[in-house]
């Protein structure tokens, strides 16, 4: 049992954790009269909130497998190092936050050489969707999980993971940023019909996806002539999507930023997506997509064995639709994802057909669904748990 002043482990791998990971340290200093002292792995937010980084967190923090492969010694040498310092540091409680391949290592370590410090993982690794026997096997080194989605709960329990607790989603408490106002949208009725094309944030899922969505654009165009076709493009891929699309026969609008694709979510009408969290993303924005996703060699050949994001009795592989419990958004995977098939359904969702209609009026549940209890905020349901489990351990 410790004694004297509170000591708070936080290990993140990326910038959406260090997000996460500042937040929660807020609504801990909140909640606490008194000091805490913070360590961990952060990047610019945790460390500027009092986080003592045990090494930059951009040693960790690479994306693509050959930019792993380039830096696994490091990674290796830094998963190793956090757990010493993690043990050393003998804290109160540790969070883990999102980044598994990172962050698991390193709380399977630590159970094993200080079974008595309590882990808290924050974001639930995928179970639902693949992969299902990973939830027990959290369960042995996770005491607590906080989980973003709704439905992740029930699943674990399902599953035999840790106790799951909903905390709520940070794009559903800034959904008003996604949400237009007063005449940003323009309706249906007026001339110019804008859709926002997402082929995705990583290289291999544009490399599948874009040409595709090319063709698909041209024929919608044929049908709308007056259709508006923005496309956000990440920093890192925009220089190759410019590339690519400069040969659409429909050419894109093509911005960048977050602040951009914001804007553009605000006056988009209907939209063409890769399926991922962007389609949270246009649902809180009240955007009716289609959705579509191409899997890879390995995962295509999986597939002939037991179709994938149907484990664990999952039969969508697209957040919103999985939150409602509907299939509203209409989704197609590998070999449906054809121009001929995507454009007819894009075509209805850009006019005041019956499938629109449909779709925006199951999009405005997910408030309802994805709310909270009255008062509570996502960074504050979140050290409820912190807290509890604090608590629990200083007794």
């Amino acid at each position: 049992m410790n004694e004297g002043p509170l000591t708070v482990c936080l290990v993140a791998g990326e910038e959406s954790g260090d997000q996460l990971g500042s937040e929660l340290m807020k609504a801990l200093n909140a909640a606490l009269s008194s000091d805490v002292r913070y360590c961990g792995v952060g990047g610019e937010r945790m460390e500027a909130l009092g986080l003592t980084s045990f090494f930059p967190m951009s040693d960790v923090s690479v994306m693509g497998l050959s930019a792993v492969l380039a830096r696994l010694p490091l990674i290796i040498k830094r998963i190793y190092q956090t757990v010493d310092d993690v043990v050393a540091a003998n804290p109160d409680v540790l969070v883990i936050i999102d980044s598994p391949d990172f962050t698991h290592n390193v709380a399977k370590r630590v159970r094993k050489k200080a079974p008595h410090i309590p882990i808290v993982g924050y974001v639930s690794p995928s179970v639902w969707a693949w992969r299902p026997g990973r939830a027990r096997k959290i369960s042995v080194y996770v005491d607590e999980l906080l989980a973003l989605l709704p439905f992740e709960p029930d699943a674990h329990k399902r599953l035999g993971g840790p106790p799951t607790h909903y905390v709520g989603h940070p794009l559903s408490e800034n959904a008003m940023e996604l949400r237009p106002s007063a005449g940003e949208r323009s309706p249906l009725t007026a001339a110019g019909k804008v859709l926002v094309v997402l082929p995705g944030s990583r290289g291999s899922e544009v490399d599948r996806l874009l040409d595709v969505f090319g063709d698909t654009v041209e024929l919608v165009k044929r049908d709308i002539p007056d259709l508006e076709v923005v496309l956000p493009a990440v920093a890192h891929l925009e220089d190759t999507i410019r590339n690519r699309v400069s040969n659409w026969a429909v050419s894109p609008d093509v911005v960048t930023g977050l602040e951009g694709k914001k804007k553009v979510f605000r006056r988009a009408h209907a939209a063409l997506a890769a399926s991922g969290t962007v389609s949270l993303e246009l649902a809180l924005s009240g955007v009716p997509m289609v959705v579509a996703y191409k899997v890879d060699w390995f995962f295509r050949r999986l597939k002939d064995l037991n179709r994938i994001f149907k484990f664990a009795g999952v039969d969508s592989f697209v957040l919103p639709n999985i939150i409602l419990g509907s299939k509203s958004i209409p989704e197609y995977l590998d070999e449906e994802v054809r121009p001929e098939i995507l454009a007819p359904q894009l075509v209805k969702l850009l006019s005041d057909s019956p499938e629109r209609e449909q779709q925006v009026k199951e999009l405005q549940r997910l408030d309802e669904v994805m709310r909270l209890p009255s008062g509570h905020s996502q960074s504050g349901a979140a050290a409820d748990v912190v807290l509890s489990v604090i608590k629990t351990n200083r007794t």
